[in-house]
Order: C-alpha cells, then structure tokens, then sequence
C-alpha cells in the first residue's frame, strides 16, 4: 500500500521539491523589493534635483525631503547620510553632461567643427542646467562627487581623443597627440565653463564659444601646419579648412 506521505510518483511532497517553489516565492519576493527600493531611490534622487533647482546648491536635506513630499528619516532610510544623496545627484548631473557631450563629438567630420561642437555642447549643459551644475562645482570638494566629476571629463576625453585620433590619421598625421590634446580641451574648456556659471554667465553663450574655439584652433592649426605635409596634401586641407 502507497504511503500517504508519497505522490503518486513516489515523491515525498515534504521533501526538496517541494521547497524549491518556497524558495523560488521568497527570492522572488526580495527581488520585488529590491527593485522597488531602487525605483523609491530615484524618485528620492528626483526630488533632490527638483529642490536643488529651486533652492539653489545650499539647498539642505529638509528641503529635499520636503520635495520629496516625505520626513527625513526616510531620506536616511534610502542613504546613508547626506553625502550618499549628493553623490547620487551628482551622477545625475554627469550623465547629463556625458548624454549631451558625446553625440555632438560623433556627429562632426571637421576638425574645427569637432572643437567647436565640443565647447558648445559643454556650455548648453552649463547654461540650461546651470544650478545643478553650480551644485556640482560647489560639491566637488567632496571626494566621492569629485570621483564622479573626474570620471565624466576621462569619459568626455576618451571620446574625443578617437574622433582627433580618426581624423588626424586621415591627414596622414600622428595620431599621438589626440589624447592628450582631448584631454586638454576637456580641461580647459571645465574650467572655463566654472568661471562663467560663477560670475552669472556674462557674456553669451554663442559668444564664449567663439572665442574658445578660436584659442583652441588657432594652437591645433598651428601644429598641423608644422607637421611634415606632403605639399598637395597641405593645399587640398587649407581649401576646406574655414
């Protein structure tokens, strides 16, 4: 006679197939938390953005939690302290400067548009984003958003050193100066761009770039000429050089 306790396959249903769908319930169930903690973690992020855009980079974690509609303990319950959250903003902030950077990198074929859709893609960020990015210069004495900013100029450059690199060997020319030149541009033009959110903006936006883009040119021009041309070579690139 079949034992009670056994299936009609002889299964005993106490045994570990029939934990395998308790197991698989309570993995599903973290799972399901752990995704909703991490959409509760952006809508907090959010909210920091939000209260940064209307507080200014002072702005403090009552604000943020009055933004965000909830107490601070629940802030804390999400980040460890203040600093986590401003990390999180920060990186924010970065992506928005790497999504706006990189397709206006990819998208030229002259070395002198190249420059200039650099710097100007960089100043649209500063301009349209100017109290997160105000935010972000204030904080990046903080080590973890100066990683963050550090890691978005190495992101920035490394694409624009390829796109030099690229269209110095179609010249004929070394291509060795790419990444330090990229590196250079990214520098110089960050710079800049924090002196000009830090003094209110105070020439145009169209303006700057036109200046930075002459400075910049003028020295990569320089060198291009110096190099070793073939003589047709030179005279077919000052045709279509602006």
């Amino acid at each position: 006679m079949q034992s009670p306790l056994k299936d009609v396959n002889g299964a005993d249903p106490s045994g570990p197939a029939a934990d395998g769908p308790r197991k698989a319930t309570g993995t599903g169930r973290r799972d399901r938390w752990a995704g909703h903690r991490e959409r509760r973690r952006q809508d907090l992020v959010a909210a920091a953005v939000q209260a940064l855009l209307r507080h200014g980079p002072e702005v403090d974690m009552d604000q943020v939690a009055a933004a965000a509609g909830v107490s601070k303990p629940v802030l804390y319950r999400y980040f460890a302290d203040k600093s986590q959250l401003w990390l999180a903003v920060s990186e924010v902030v970065a992506a928005r400067v790497i999504a706006a950077v990189a397709p206006a990198v990819e998208q030229v074929r002259e070395e002198r548009d190249l420059v200039r859709a650099t710097i100007d893609a960089y100043l649209a960020v500063v301009e349209s984003e100017s109290a997160l990015y105000r935010f972000l210069i204030h904080r990046s004495s903080d080590p973890g958003v100066h990683q963050v900013v550090a890691g978005t100029s190495q992101q920035v450059a490394a694409g624009l050193a390829r796109v030099i690199g690229d269209r110095l060997r179609a010249l004929g020319l070394d291509a060795g100066p790419a990444e330090p030149w990229a590196y250079g541009l990214v520098g110089f033009v960050q710079a800049v761009g924090d002196w000009w959110t830090t003094h209110g903006q105070p020439i145009s936006r169209a303006a700057l770039t036109d200046y930075l883009t002459t400075l910049l040119w003028s020295g990569i021009e320089g060198v291009r000429r110096s190099a070793d041309l073939p003589r047709e070579l030179t005279r077919a690139h000052e045709r279509i050089t602006p």
